[in-house]
């Protein structure tokens, strides 16, 4: 049976390798979200207070229109960043910060909340949860320098809003991984139960979890 399954987490969280790594497993369509040309861009760096809301605008448009031609895709697909992160973290984050105000911020949530009405959600969102320390290093691993830069306070910022996402999400089932605890890169073993709690979720299996003693060490 077709599955959509889109994997959710913090900037260095490890989304797109998972992304990859189940879709070779389970043979699955990956999809990693294009870079997408947003015209707003160099106005927001440069004035982020006046742009903010028009970028996001582009960005949750742009993501939308994903999100509905992944739903269309003839066979199971799984996608890096789900639609639902651009508003309940990205953009929230700005209008926490200043940068979008009450409310252009209430007419950007009204257009979010009614487009997503509209689009049926994902089968299973996959949630990575991964402490700063551990988001850090695997940001210096992948050597990309403009994420060098990222202040701690940043990433967990991030981290507190996408804890507070996910714990009020009920569009579909969610399988929370502990990042910090699993090494599905390098850990065979890790990989394996990772795929094994994505498929008992699939099934309808409620409470699936991640017990201390079934991580061992690889």
């Amino acid at each position: 049976m077709k599955k959509f399954v889109a994997v959710a987490g913090n900037i260095g969280a490890g989304k797109s390798t998972l992304v990859r790594l189940l879709s070779e497993r389970m043979t699955w369509e990956p999809y990693y979200e294009p870079v997408a040309e947003n015209p707003y861009l160099e106005d927001f760096y440069g004035d982020m207070q006046a742009w903010a809301f028009h970028s996001q605008v582009f960005f949750i448009t742009h993501r939308l229109r994903s999100h509905k031609q992944l739903l269309a895709h003839p066979t199971s697909v799984v996608q890096d960043r789900t639609v639902y992160e651009d508003a309940e973290i990205f953009a929230r984050n700005l209008y926490m910060q200043g940068n979008i105000g009450e409310r252009d911020y209430s007419t950007y949530r009204n257009l979010y909340h009614l487009l997503v009405e509209m689009l049926d959600p994902p089968d299973l969102v996959v949630y990575l949860r991964a402490s700063v320390p551990t988001l850090q290093k695997r940001i210096a691993q992948r050597g990309r320098d403009f994420e060098s830069r990222i202040p701690d306070e940043y990433l967990e910022r991030l981290n507190l809003l996408y804890d507070d996402w996910i714990a009020g999400f009920s569009l579909c089932p969610v399988l929370s991984i502990p990042s910090d605890d699993i090494n599905f890169v390098d850990v065979p073993a890790h990989l394996d139960l990772v795929v094994q709690k994505v498929a008992e979720k699939l099934t309808g299996q409620e409470e699936v979890t991640f017990a201390p003693e079934e991580l061992g060490n690889g």
